[in-house]
């Protein structure tokens, strides 16, 4: 590859990382160099694909979600997999992963990327620390953050603001304009955000979480869709100890670990591969400046063969971590 396509190429990539830093705050839990908007090929995957992807899935699987129950990553399961799905919650990620790996769960669901909130790093690199886990399916789910609160409170009495980080950053905007001396607190998930304020019976406190978390703890609804746009969505990506058959799916994600100098040499073979790149997302590697890992997405509606993924995964660092279609909930 000439010099002056690689330069040409690392111009680009500077331009992505510029871009995505200007739309991100200094939250925690969105890195600083990757975009926080939804690829837009997810989010135009038609809801008339959930047939094919679940139908690959079996029946009555046992799956484990970042819980409590009325998380959003449980909506996901249930919408994923069916209501026949055996469920197990899990306090954190890295909990549900290790349930696949010791096969007590068939799969694992965890939050990916949010329209607002970015990629939740965390998250990102639980999954980068593992390799025997892959990808097989992932979901895309419109949130609706909504205010939830004791019964017989107001905003009037609102002076704490409970939720997972990003449900946080999620509502950052309205509560500037609703109820600016509010102080907000991060939970390991909006479920247990909620279930914390009905334990509490604190008119002071509220917690921003999914509407169905309400009836389920007890809760009153304050104000509902308190994030930012209503084009607000979570993907969630579907995890096994075994990859799937790679025929014909439509995405395909590979982990790369490399200097930065080496990232367009990926790039150049993606795009020579006949895919389209969709996302990259970089996590410091931590052994010296300079290094990543990266997530990097990729998809050919026309499906993606073996022998593509199987090119691009021999380049040096470079693995793959699954083969998949998405499926979109659209209400």
């Amino acid at each position: 590859m000439s010099q002056e396509v690689k330069k040409l190429l690392s111009f680009i990539l500077s331009c992505i990382i510029i871009t995505a830093i200007s739309g991100c705050s200094g939250s925690t839990t969105s890195s600083t160099s990757e975009s926080s908007i939804l690829p837009e090929a997810s989010q135009n995957t038609s809801e008339e694909n959930v047939n094919k992807g679940i139908s690959e899935f079996p029946k009555n699987a046992k799956v484990s979600y970042l819980g409590p129950q009325g998380t959003y990553t449980e909506e996901a399961t249930l919408f994923f997999f069916g209501d026949d799905t055996v469920m197990l919650p899990e306090v954190t990620v890295e909990e549900a992963i290790e349930d696949v790996l010791s096969e007590t769960s068939d799969y694992a669901v965890i939050p990916q990327e949010n329209t607002i909130g970015g990629a939740v790093t965390n998250y990102v690199d639980a999954l980068l620390s593992c390799d025997d886990v892959y990808i097989v399916g992932e979901v895309v789910l419109p949130i609706s953050q909504t205010l939830l609160g004791v019964p017989g409170a107001s905003l009037n009495d609102i002076k704490i603001v409970y939720s997972h980080a990003q449900g946080i950053k999620q509502s950052e905007q309205w509560r500037k304009e609703n109820l600016p001396d509010a102080v907000p607190e991060e939970t390991d998930s909006t479920a247990a955000a909620a279930a914390y304020v009905a334990e509490s019976n604190d008119r002071s406190f509220a917690a921003i979480a999914a509407p169905g978390a309400a009836k389920l703890y007890g809760l009153e609804v304050l104000a509902e869709n308190v994030q930012i746009t209503d084009a607000n969505k979570t993907r969630f990506y579907v995890l096994s100890k075994k990859p799937q058959d790679n025929f014909a799916h439509t995405k395909a994600v590979f982990a790369a670990c490399l200097t930065a100098d080496k990232i367009d040499d990926v790039i150049v073979e993606i795009h020579n591969s006949g895919l389209e790149l969709v996302t990259i997302h970089d996590r410091p590697e931590g052994s010296m400046l300079g290094k990543y890992n990266y997530i990097i997405e990729t998809e050919n509606e026309n499906g993606i063969s073996s022998s593509i993924t199987d090119k691009i995964a021999s380049l040096e660092g470079v693995r793959l971590l699954g083969c998949f279609d998405a499926v979109l909930r659209n209400h």
